[in-house]
């Protein structure tokens, strides 16, 4: 069972002072309709998660120990402004204009093409959900924030990782917010920033909990995994809408 943390434990600098690795070679599986009816994700979204309650979190499962470590519970998410901020940049994404799916601006034509997707899988079991959604998200193609965005690390929206693709986070957080839109629960799902001891880079991963297992959804791996079958990961924190925390081997 996780503890709780202090407030010693609580370092802004845990997420403002962390760069995420750009040793990782970029993909070039980019296709015209992962472009199509990516884009259409963050008003869907965010139409979801306005209706499920936002960071309200239904219930504390009982976790299973994350890459075999020992973890405590903040409910304090002031130390992770990046996290927040692309929380407030996300629910102020909307407004979409009228247009068709050949536009290359995101509009309407774009949500429902997506719709269609999401209607797909809103009748699928949990495991083909996270499958489906780990795998059409890493269609996308892998770059860095100092090109992308000029800057060392930057968090994006759903729709900015549609518009301009992305590096690992963004990833992790376009496929929480699919999840979140399927109607998953908030406690069942996290964003885990991480150590890759092979490549010897910060790398971040979504967690989902399934029936007391931990399944990683990563931008590194076609295939969805267990926690417990990846051993060259070494947790420093997890978050999702309402708590972080800290993990310590």
């Amino acid at each position: 069972m996780s503890e709780t943390i202090t407030g010693n434990d609580t370092k802004s600098w845990f997420m403002n002072g962390w760069k995420f690795g750009e040793d990782v070679s970029e993909t070039n599986l980019t296709t015209a309709s992962w472009r199509l009816a990516g884009r259409a994700l963050a008003g869907l979204v965010m139409a979801s998660l306005a209706y499920s309650g936002g960071a309200a979190a239904s219930t504390m499962p009982l976790y299973p120990k994350l890459f075999g470590t020992v973890e405590k519970r903040s409910l304090n998410l002031q130390p992770f402004p990046k996290w927040t901020g692309v929380l407030a940049r996300y629910f102020k994404d909307s407004g979409l204009p009228e247009g068709s799916c050949g536009d290359a601006t995101f509009n309407t034509c774009h949500l429902a093409y997506w719709g269609e997707f999401i209607e797909q899988l809103a009748d699928a079991s949990p495991m083909e959900q996270l499958d489906r959604i780990n795998r059409y998200m890493n269609e996308a193609p892998y770059i860095t924030d100092p090109r992308n965005y000029s800057k060392k690390d930057y968090w994006a929206t759903p729709k900015q990782f549609f518009d301009r693709d992305g590096d690992c986070e963004d990833y992790a957080i376009a496929k929480f917010t699919s999840l979140r839109a399927l109607g998953w629960d908030n406690a069942h799902l996290r964003i885990v920033v991480l150590q890759d001891l092979n490549l010897k880079i910060a790398h971040a991963v979504l967690a989902a909990y399934v029936d007391g297992e931990v399944w990683i959804l990563d931008n590194q791996l076609k295939q969805i995994v267990t926690a417990d079958s990846i051993h060259h990961y070494r947790p420093l924190f997890s978050l999702n809408e309402a708590a972080w925390w800290i993990h310590r081997q």
